[in-house]
């Protein structure tokens, strides 16, 4: 136990020396080091919402609307699948989770069943001997159409708020149809809200001119096929040209084959200039060249932001959405159409805002409660150990340099309860020292000599020092496994801080006490 060769020597003072100079940058300003290469130590620990300040949103996933939509695609699909069987049916349409027909020619029905299920292999069709038709989903994918619903969710928000510009964000998910958002340091909470919140669900459509949006606007009932959407079209002068739209069902493009899009002007108005895939662009031009003299309607999450008129084929896959923007609208739109839509509407169901005044308050609270803490340690060692304690002490700053040099390296970020970990494991790391000291004075008590009294003192007392650690670390990785924010956050740093303390105590510690035996020879030992 007491054996130190050089290299090891060498090796722990190494990384005690890196992780004072990782741990250094969080004691200069916020910023400092940011034009430094990502490998060089210039890395601070990020601040959790309740140190910095910002906003806290938890959203919920429409996921029904999910479910929805994939009923009204397949109501969609049997439409198409009868008209190419040149077959009809009365009362086709979707009642809840099933879509619903009649046929007129019963004989027809193994055909019209066997085209359905070809279209769509998860679909079951079920055609009684009077005609009526029933296609249904199993529960599983249902089940794996909400979950993708809230997966998807989930990563298009994280893109959202990446784009936004903020740092350190915090969103995962949380049950089964729930998102938290957390974002350090915003001051605009309401286009955050803005921006989230929006589908942001682009689709190209043919706008019907021959049925009459007056007629199914007095009556409420629009024509198979079609849909009736809003227009925020407006003219120069403010007038609407067109309250609503009929538009085709069919989506001619869809935005997710969008790769690119930015706010930019055209005649001096902010416009939104974008770019297909090449799938996308191929769809597009093919759309266009078939449809000249058409009107194509562009519809974000079910308003139509412009209806042009198709003049040419539109090829090579770019174009220009227009429409009544100022330049912060054209930027949002961009940064929504760059994201990708939400696959579902999201809800707002709780809004915090934690303001800056009340997070330099918890930081200064913690800094205090830290360096009482730590100042007791020291004083303690020193009172009950003496030189011995004087060595812990010095393992203990190095133990707390390791820790914030490995938080910063791994991106963490620092919350309050993170805090209550690092003043946990100050206490803790001396634990293992106060252990293993007791020992030595007892081995010292029944007549050993210094180097023997020091080296069973560490041979026992390390069976009893690895199993109290190993539990306390294994409730920390169940606190993180099973937990979410600030628990996580307090979980990261106990467990960090168990392996560093470890680390001081049989190692640090040890050296130092090892070096002063070798040097001093005493007769006893000053504990």
């Amino acid at each position: 136990m007491l054996q130190f060769p050089t290299w090891k020597k060498v090796l722990i003072a190494l990384i005690c020396a890196f992780g004072i100079i990782y741990a250094a940058p969080n004691f200069f300003p916020r910023g400092s080091f940011d034009d430094l290469p990502s490998w060089l130590p210039g890395k601070q620990l990020a601040l959790g919402l309740d140190l910095r300040g910002g906003a806290h949103l938890l959203m919920q996933v429409e996921t029904d609307v999910v479910v929805a939509e994939r009923m009204e695609a397949t109501e969609d699909l049997v439409r198409r699948e009868l008209r190419a069987a040149k077959l009809r049916a009365k009362n086709l349409r979707v009642a809840g989770e099933q879509v619903l027909f009649t046929l007129n020619d019963v004989t027809k029905a193994d055909d019209i069943r066997d085209r359905i299920r070809r279209a769509d292999g998860q679909a079951t069709v079920e055609i009684d001997d009077a005609g009526n038709g029933t296609i249904s989903f199993a529960e599983q994918v249902i089940l794996e159409i909400r979950e993708n619903a809230l997966e998807q969710s989930v990563e298009i928000v994280r893109r959202r708020v990446d784009q936004f510009g903020t740092t350190e964000p915090n969103i995962q998910r949380q049950g089964v149809d729930r998102i938290i958002v957390q974002v350090p340091g915003i001051d605009d909470t309401k286009r955050l809200v803005d921006l989230i919140g929006k589908t942001a669900k682009l689709t190209f459509h043919l706008v019907d001119r021959e049925r009459s949006v007056a007629e199914a606007l007095s009556t409420g009932r629009v024509p198979p096929g079609l849909r009736l959407y809003p227009s925020q079209e407006k003219q120069a002068d403010g007038v609407t040209p067109t309250s609503h739209y009929l538009v085709s069902k069919r989506v001619l493009v869809a935005g997710d084959n969008l790769t690119n899009a930015q706010a930019t002007f055209q005649d001096a108005q902010p416009v939104v200039a974008f770019s297909f895939d090449a799938r996308g662009g191929a769809s597009f031009g093919k759309a266009t060249g078939e449809n000249v003299g058409q009107l194509l309607a562009i519809v974000l999450d079910k308003e139509v932001i412009s209806a042009p008129r198709i003049n040419e084929p539109i090829l090579g896959g770019n174009g220009i959405i227009s429409g009544q923007f100022t330049l912060r609208t054209a930027e949002d739109l961009a940064l929504l159409l760059r994201a990708g839509a939400l696959p579902a509407p999201l809800t707002v169901i709780e809004e915090r805002t934690v303001g800056p005044g009340l997070g330099q308050d918890n930081i200064d609270a913690g800094n205090l409660a830290s360096i009482i803490g730590f100042c007791l340690v020291v004083v303690f060692m020193i009172a009950c150990y003496g030189r011995f304690g004087a060595m812990a002490d010095v393992a203990l700053i190095l133990n707390l340099a390791l820790i914030i040099a490995i938080l910063s390296g791994l991106g963490a970020t620092l919350t309050l309860p993170g805090i209550a970990g690092i003043v946990l494991t100050v206490g803790m790391a001396v634990d293992a020292n106060v252990l293993i000291f007791e020992r030595i004075r007892e081995e010292q008590s029944i007549g050993r000599s210094p180097i023997n009294a020091v080296e069973a003192g560490y041979g026992r007392a390390l069976t009893t020092i690895i199993d109290s650690n190993l539990t306390t670390l294994i409730a920390a990785a169940l606190l993180f496994a099973f937990g979410s924010g600030p628990i996580r956050g307090f979980a990261v740093t106990l467990s960090v801080g168990i392996i560093t303390s470890m680390f001081t105590a049989f190692m640090v510690t040890r050296m130092l006490v090892v070096i002063w035996l070798r040097a001093k020879r005493p007769s006893t030992l000053p504990i």
